[in-house]
Parts: C-alpha cells; sequence; structure tokens
C-alpha cells in the first residue's frame, strides 16, 4: 500500500468513520479497505489515538516534532563536543 502522512484531524475523522462502520456490522478489513488504509495501521492509530479530541491529537504531534528537534539537537551537540575534544586532545599531545 502507499505510504501517505496523515494529519490528526484526518486521523481523527478516519477513525471516527470505522467506528461507525464496524457499528454497522462491518469487517474491520472491509472498514480498513474503504478507509484505505492497512488493518495495522488502523490499529495502531486506534491503540494511539482512539479516544483523542483533535486539540489533543494536534498537541501531541507538536510535541513529538519539538521531541524530534531536539534529539536531533543533542546529538549534534554531542558530536560538537566530541570533535572539540578529539581537537584539544591533540593539542595537548602535540
Amino acid at each position: 500500500m502507499k505510504r501517505t502522512r496523515h494529519s490528526p484531524q484526518q486521523i481523527i475523522d478516519k477513525l471516527r468513520a470505522a467506528e461507525a462502520e464496524l457499528a454497522g456490522g462491518q469487517t474491520i478489513a472491509a472498514v480498513c479497505q474503504k478507509l484505505g488504509v492497512s488493518e495495522q495501521t488502523f490499529h495502531r492509530w486506534r491503540n494511539q489515538f482512539g479516544g483523542m479530541k483533535a486539540e489533543s491529537m494536534k498537541r501531541l504531534k507538536e510535541l513529538e516534532e519539538e521531541n524530534r528537534r531536539l534529539k536531533k539537537a543533542v546529538a549534534d551537540l554531542t558530536l560538537d563536543k566530541q570533535i572539540l575534544k578529539e581537537y584539544a586532545d591533540q593539542l595537548g599531545n602535540g
């Protein structure tokens, strides 16, 4: 299946539509096919976001993005520190 990114609102909308379809007697496989997502994605979304409101999901996505940026910044600073330490060691031994 083609991998696409869904906005928090799209995920909530698809989960709501899925719940309505499932309540109407549809199978998970049929619902996932209709929504254009794999069963694995559906279950992951349901476990991660089931019952969340749009604002909560949007905030979660923002925090995940901020966390990703901060991890990258820490990795960059750690590399800078390592380079400076190696340079200082070379000056001390040279």
